[in-house]
């Protein structure tokens, strides 16, 4: 067993990285990839590797413990809302500074890094440039792109592709015990992203959502169906999303409050009180920023959803010999293709990325959903 047996379809990158581990080291790395290829899945696993006294077995406590994030020497960084501030990354630079309390390395690993802000960036840039004699910093960002240039030049970049739906279904099979024509019909519909692939897999719910960002394709074909299209997408995403979000912060709170010792008597508590009452407020600034986050990135997984689905029309449009996302859909597939030309699928795509382009700058989510099922309508 190994720490990056989880790591689908990414040989290459996984040999660099246990290869580093004993001749080639570096302090800064950067792993890209797009979304589905698990490159928090490389970071982790690679900092496991590294505090692993066997080089990642998988086995051990401190494998363990850095699968579960408690690690005494991983720093682990997940931007909760929409970008990551200044003085949260100084009071991380501060942190990171220490020395390792056990092992050969203190190790941070930051997602989603292209959330910083410039000013965050720039105190980032300072202590990849004079990196503490013992921490590592493994970075992660959908594209090299996304971070600034004196950055990406300071890193060792680690490049992940999308992975094959087969070598997603394996780890379906093995880890989950799915059967396989299940694993792989989830692993073509997830595009190769193995939590999406499991959770279509096993949850229902997640299945039926998708079920309801695809009719969209369908039921866009006049201005009030379109409007009617849009409102069921954007509550589809704002109902996954709010699943997801409450799983998280009632677990939060409560943590708060025993914290604070709600509930306890005696001397100080009236203190401790108006202390908790002020930590609360912030707690729950950060969970509404998180939600804010978490809706908009299930809003723009729905509409990655409706591309591939586009995708595929086109492909079969064309004639193109290649595997579809949506095969489960062949049918209706077809029906559109047959329906309309492929200048008009790329008319539809194009809309659906500029939607994208417009939830990134705060329109409002309806609104931007509208205007896309609207275009999606005319062809």
């Amino acid at each position: 067993m190994s720490v990056f047996d989880e790591l689908a379809g990414q040989d290459a990158v996984v040999a660099q990285l246990q290869a580093a581990i004993s001749h080639s080291m570096t302090h800064a790395w950067l792993f890209t990839g797009p979304p589905g290829s698990g490159r928090s899945v490389a970071a982790r696993a690679f900092a496991a590797a590294l505090l692993c006294q066997y080089g990642g077995c998988g086995e051990c406590s401190s494998c363990r413990q850095v699968r579960a994030g408690t690690h005494a020497d991983l720093l682990l960084v997940r931007p909760e809302g929409l970008s990551y501030g200044v003085k949260q990354t100084r009071d991380l630079v501060l942190r990171a500074a220490g020395a390792p309390s056990g092992g050969r390395w203190h190790v941070v690993l930051f997602e989603d890094a292209d959330r910083c802000t410039e000013a965050a960036a720039n105190a980032l840039l300072k202590a990849i440039e004079e990196p503490a004699p013992r921490t590592v910093w493994l970075l992660c960002a959908p594209s090299a792109e996304d971070l600034v240039t004196t950055i990406r030049s300071r890193c060792r970049v680690m490049t992940l592709r999308v992975p094959p739906s087969e070598a997603v279904a394996d780890i379906l099979v093995s880890r989950d015990g799915i059967d396989r024509e299940t694993a792989l019909a989830a692993a073509r519909a997830a595009q190769g992203h193995v939590g999406r692939a499991r959770r279509l897999a096993l949850d229902p719910a997640a299945a039926a959502r998708r079920e309801a960002v695809l009719k969209v394709a369908s039921q866009s074909t006049s201005l009030g169906p379109a409007l009617a299209a849009a409102a069921a997408l954007v509550k589809t995403a704002e109902d996954e999303a709010k699943t997801a979000t409450e799983q998280l912060d009632e677990p939060e709170r409560e943590a708060m409050r025993q914290a604070f010792g709600e509930g306890a008597t005696g001397k100080g508590v009236a203190k401790a009180m108006r202390g908790m009452a002020g930590a609360m407020k912030d707690l729950e600034d950060r969970q509404k920023s998180r939600a804010t986050r978490v809706k908009r990135d299930t809003l723009d997984g729905a509409l990655l959803e409706l591309a591939a689905y586009y995708r595929d029309v086109l492909m079969v449009q064309m004639g193109v010999d290649i595997e579809l996302a949506n095969a489960d859909h062949l049918a209706d597939l077809q029906r559109l293709a047959a329906a309309g030309r492929p200048e008009g699928t790329l008319r539809r795509i194009q809309a659906i990325m500029r939607c994208r382009e417009r939830l990134t700058l705060n329109v409002a989510p309806l609104l931007a959903v509208e205007e896309l099922t609207v275009s999606l309508a005319r062809g």
